[in-house]
């Protein structure tokens, strides 16, 4: 049993008790029926009031509780459409006040959530104004009375931090092209004209509106100060390009030149008006010293023609260059060659670059084609023996690569040309293959002179017995060689060739030479001692005893005269 139920007997029990004792008392006083009965219907009267008044307390409560009950529930449903949140749901079997305090939590709770996202709005909201204000963009879209969801509070936190980066991209931007702006106005010596300008060089960069618009046409201010510069720095250079020429023209002084150096390096205003300056000074000087002009330009153009190997008529084409009347015509006539010269070389510069890398390798080969036949070379110390070798090789195989790389850049030349191209007044291509031509023509020639001396030398072998010995090579005399014996005509005598008191031997050069007679060998025990060309021993006294008999007979009798043979 409930605590409530035992308090509702006790008090019914306590009612019963209490009519019981004013029933006792009524007895004891003596109060008739009558009375009695007024007496006790005041009682019930008394009761039956506190009752009702209790009652009644407690169906008001009843009503505010269940009124009360549906103002939280109708709020919660509001917050929670307005928060975006599922409906709180109740639960079952619980009481109406245990019901009312749990709807009145939720409605706390949700109030407060809203109270949050409504405080996060309004700061994200001063944010982006803020951003806005300084990137000139639209602010985001949201109300700021509507509670926003968190879906749309992460969006907002995320659009506010892309602004915030966007703004340090602009900010740098816009601080890298400020710097260059001053500078390249620095350089020109130029101040800010439009307001554009002036807020740019002179405001505060914080107080800069980063728009788009205005980092486009930061940047368009810049690209115009650039092309401004470029223009300077451009017509600077052709100012100097013409002042140099001017100077070589005219001989002006080196003291001259250095006190105008310092305009000859920068670009800016004040350097380009002095150069403006030196130029008209020049050509006014060019003007009174025009033969001496006409001259140095002349030399000019001949170096440009050796350049451009030019053939004799293209450049007797060029008329005025013969001319003797030093007019200021012709000095236009002149500078407009020189110039359409120059421009005609640099257009073809690669190709005009490889015609004279071709003729330098073609020499250089030639050069060491000359050394590779020439016998000295095999006396030389230090490789050079194999690096011209090399060199030669690596030069056959770089040529024609270079023949067919110009081959290439002869065809395009020659379609944009019309006509043919031409190295002093002939076709290159033509003329290279002549050059090969030549070249393996006179190899021929060597070759077919080597073999006739080489037949004729074996002729005179055969006639006089010349032996052929290499001078490097060391030979003990005391070991007999054995006589070879050769049979002329019908004869049957042989010719010794071993080591006799004819024979006389170059120490140097190799050459052995006999006398015409023959004379006895020397006897075998007596040895002959050799000489190498790196040797310093004397000849022995018997050996130049008998050099000084074949000299005699040499001198005397013989009509014929002995013939060096080179060892090969």
């Amino acid at each position: 049993m409930r605590k409530s139920e035992v308090l509702a007997a006790e008090s019914v029990s306590c009612l019963n008790k209490a009519l019981c004792h004013l029933k006792d008392i009524w007895e004891e006083i003596g109060i008739p029926e009558d009375q009695r009965l007024q007496r006790t219907n005041v009682v019930k009267s008394h009761i039956k009031n506190l009752l009702d008044m209790m009652i009644q307390e407690e169906e008001s409560l009843k009503k505010r509780l269940i009124l009360s009950l549906q103002t939280c529930k109708t709020e919660m449903e509001k917050l929670c459409l307005e928060l975006q949140l599922p409906v709180f749901e109740e639960e079952a079997g619980i009481s109406m006040l245990q019901q009312e305090k749990n709807i009145r939590t939720q409605v706390e709770a949700l109030i407060k959530e809203k109270a949050r996202r409504m405080q996060q709005l309004k700061a994200l909201l001063e944010q982006d104004q803020d951003l806005c204000d300084v990137l000139c963009s639209v602010p985001y879209g949201i109300a700021p009375d509507s509670v926003p969801s968190l879906e749309t509070l992460d969006n907002f936190h995320q659009h506010i931090a892309n602004q915030n980066e966007e703004r340090v991209k602009r900010h740098a931007k816009f601080t890298e092209l400020k710097k260059q702006i001053i500078l390249y106005m620095e350089e020109l010596d130029r101040v800010p004209e439009t307001s554009f300008e002036k807020d740019v060089v002179c405001e505060d960069e914080d107080s800069f509106c980063l728009s788009r618009d205005n980092i486009t046409s930061l940047k368009l201010l810049l690209c115009q100060l650039e092309e401004h510069k470029a223009e300077n720095e451009a017509m600077c250079e052709s100012h100097r390009e013409k002042i140099q020429q001017l100077w070589d023209r005219l001989q002006v002084p080196q003291e001259e030149r250095e006190a105008f150096s310092q305009h000859m390096v920068t670009s800016k205003k004040r350097n380009l008006d002095a150069l403006q300056t030196e130029v008209q000074r020049l050509e006014e000087l060019k003007l009174q010293n025009i033969r001496n002009v006409i001259d140095a330009i002349r030399s000019e153009i001949a170096v440009f023609w050796e350049k451009c190997f030019l053939s004799t008529d293209q450049r007797q084409a060029f008329t005025p260059y013969f001319s003797e009347d030093f007019t200021e015509d012709l000095l236009s006539l002149h500078d407009a060659e020189i110039q359409r010269l120059k421009q005609h070389y640099e257009d073809h510069k690669e190709l005009f670059e490889g015609v004279q890398q071709w003729e330098q390798s073609w020499r250089l080969f030639l050069e060491l084609e000359k050394k590779a036949t020439d016998p000295s070379r095999f006396t030389n110390r230090g490789g050079n023996l194999l690096k011209e070798e090399k060199q030669r090789s690596d030069l056959l195989k770089s040529l024609p690569k270079i023949e067919k790389r110009l081959k290439a850049q002869i065809d395009t030349w020659e379609q944009e040309q019309g006509r043919d191209f031409q190295v002093n007044g002939q076709k290159f291509l033509q003329y290279v293959e002549e050059q090969w031509e030549l070249h393996r023509i006179e190899k021929e020639k060597e070759k077919l002179e080597r073999h006739i001396k080489k037949s004729k030398q074996t002729e005179e072998d055969m006639l006089y017995g010349t032996a052929v010995r290499t001078p490097t090579k060391r030979r003990f005399l005391g070991t007999a060689t054995p006589n070879k014996s050769r049979k002329m005509g019908n004869a049957t005598s042989s010719i010794s060739s071993g080591t006799s008191n004819s024979t006389m031997r170059s120490v140097y050069g190799g050459t052995v030479c006999r006398s015409p007679a023959p004379r006895p060998p020397l006897s075998a025990n007596k040895t002959l001692a050799v000489r190498t060309p790196g040797g310093c021993k004397p000849p022995h006294p018997r050996l130049l005893g008998c050099n000084k008999e074949n000299e005699a007979q040499l001198k005397g009798s013989s009509p014929l005269r002995a013939r060096p043979v080179q060892g090969l």
